[in-house]
């Protein structure tokens, strides 16, 4: 007997990966005919490789950065970022319960929770109202024990040994 359901999936930890681990899953699910949707919630400014590629694939592998930028100590415009978090999590609501998409990534949205963008409710809320065969996949450093708990698969990246603590910078293609 098959059982489908949407699952959630969490990859969080302090290891690179997060997010080209999403890619990957998502790029397997449009290889099969899927429809993916990446709503990246602090990324919004830049040209990572993961989104140089999906511009190359067909209108079913959407990618929306929808954020400000990263969030750093000190940073005067936390109101912009919340803003846009609570944008991009209102639009995911919205998607998640549209015949559209069977995948969706929530890319860094674990990040917002932890910084105080988003609400920890507001995402269980999504989750609960999501349609039932819709999969989604949560990234971003430090998931919430809660989040794990909720969660169908989780997988940690742990940092072992990272060339930048030698002074080598990102490599391009390689971390963005």
């Amino acid at each position: 007997m098959e059982t489908r359901k949407g699952l959630i999936i969490v990859n969080t930890g302090d290891g690179k990966g997060k997010t080209t681990a999403a890619f990957g899953l998502g790029l397997r699910a449009w290889g099969h005919g899927l429809n993916v949707v990446v709503i990246q919630f602090i990324k919004g400014n830049g040209q990572s490789g993961e989104l140089l590629g999906a511009d190359k694939m067909d209108e079913n592998f959407v990618v929306l950065q929808m954020g400000k930028g990263f969030v750093v100590d000190g940073d005067t415009n936390r109101i912009s970022h919340r803003q846009a978090a609570e944008e991009a999590l209102r639009l995911a609501k919205e998607e998640s319960i549209k015949d559209n998409w069977d995948v969706m990534i929530l890319d860094e949205i674990n990040c917002a929770i932890e910084l105080g963008l988003l609400r920890l409710e507001e995402v269980f809320d999504l989750l609960a109202k999501k349609r039932p065969l819709l999969h989604i996949v949560l990234t971003g450093r430090n998931a919430m024990p809660a989040l794990i708990d909720r969660a169908d698969m989780v997988t940690e990246m742990k940092e072992i040994k990272h060339p930048y603590k030698t002074g080598v910078s990102a490599q391009l293609g390689i971390e963005f």
